[in-house]
């Protein structure tokens, strides 16, 4: 399944969400313990995300230190076909330029087409923890739009090295991130919705957005997409309020912009299960007026959440 044509030939709002693959040695147990719970609810696909290495710095001899590269969070590609195989449900595993080789990126390709996966989530990626500034892979991609063109070169038939591809059994189809707050590199929502222009234009058919607080800055971006020109689905994605510490982490973290009514709610909690209960109730709000414009789909981000999305699907599909 081609998932931006199903998102654009849909006719109510669709539930998909996004899973982290374990951390290096664990196994699938907490993953298959956040689907099953929301199984029911008939999710139209399943996100699984990408990690990219980091340096981390080991003792060494006395006094020494030497530089470690670390994956946390390796096994996209398996846990993506796993869950593909256990579920019958369309997974999108998400393709990084930020920690990989092009070469590297070649290879996840053939190995997705091998399990007939075809649906990507294409994406840049963060900077480096050691970084102060994104700097792009040696050898590798520098932007989601260097990305989309290797995997269209693919589709096309060629390997980065120019040699033919002699058999592609369906061709790659993907969607891209876009900012309803604007990318926290970018200069103003001008350049970056240049981009995202840029990045359908190439081929994506969807886009999702980064967690919001505030559905007017949703509705706004949609129509400045659609006044630039850009008909793909927006698909909003949704993160539900669970601790009470996110209230200063979240907008550090994922720029995003918490609005008034939300801050005096998060801050007359005063324990975390008072927040889980303030964040289930803002999210069914949300939702409902999500629903009522009509959106595509809606895309949980589930990390530490799982239990919140399910009362959040209960009371809205």
């Amino acid at each position: 399944m081609n998932i931006g044509k199903m998102l654009e030939e849909s006719q109510q709002t669709a539930f998909s969400f996004e899973v982290l693959p374990p951390l290096k040695g664990k196994g699938l147990n907490t993953i298959y313990k956040t689907i099953d719970q929301l199984m029911e609810f008939g999710p139209k696909y399943i996100n699984i995300t990408t990690h990219h290495s980091d340096i981390e710095y080991r003792d060494a001899e006395p006094g020494m230190v030497r530089p470690e590269r670390l994956r946390r969070r390796p096994g996209t590609v398996a846990v993506a076909a796993a869950i593909q195989h256990k579920y019958g449900i369309p997974v999108v595993p998400h393709i990084l330029c930020s920690g990989f080789t092009r070469e590297e990126t070649e290879y996840v390709l053939i190995d997705l087409q091998f399990l007939g996966i075809n649906n990507l989530l294409l994406l840049r990626g963060d900077k480096m923890q050691k970084d102060k500034h994104y700097r792009p892979t040696e050898g590798g991609n520098a932007h989601t739009t260097d990305l989309e063109e290797q995997v269209l070169r693919y589709n096309g038939g060629h390997f980065i090295n120019g040699d033919e591809i002699e058999f592609i059994s369906e061709p790659f189809s993907w969607g891209v991130a876009c900012y309803p707050e604007k990318h926290s590199e970018a200069p103003n929502m001008q350049t970056d919705m240049h981009y995202f222009a840029e990045k359908v234009r190439l081929g994506a058919g969807y886009g999702v957005t980064q967690m919001f607080f505030d559905n007017t800055k949703y509705f706004a971006f949609v129509d400045a997409a659609r006044k630039a020109g850009i008909t793909v689905p927006i698909v909003p994605g949704i993160k539900p309020f669970t601790r009470l510490s996110q209230l200063n982490l979240l907008p550090e973290t994922f720029h995003c912009d918490l609005p008034e009514d939300f801050v005096k709610g998060a801050k007359a909690c005063k324990t975390d299960k008072d927040a889980e209960e303030f964040g289930v109730e803002w999210g069914i709000n949300q939702c409902k007026e999500l629903i009522a414009h009509g959106v595509p789909s809606i895309h949980f981000y589930t990390m530490y959440a799982a239990p919140s999305v399910r009362r959040i699907a209960e009371a809205i599909y």
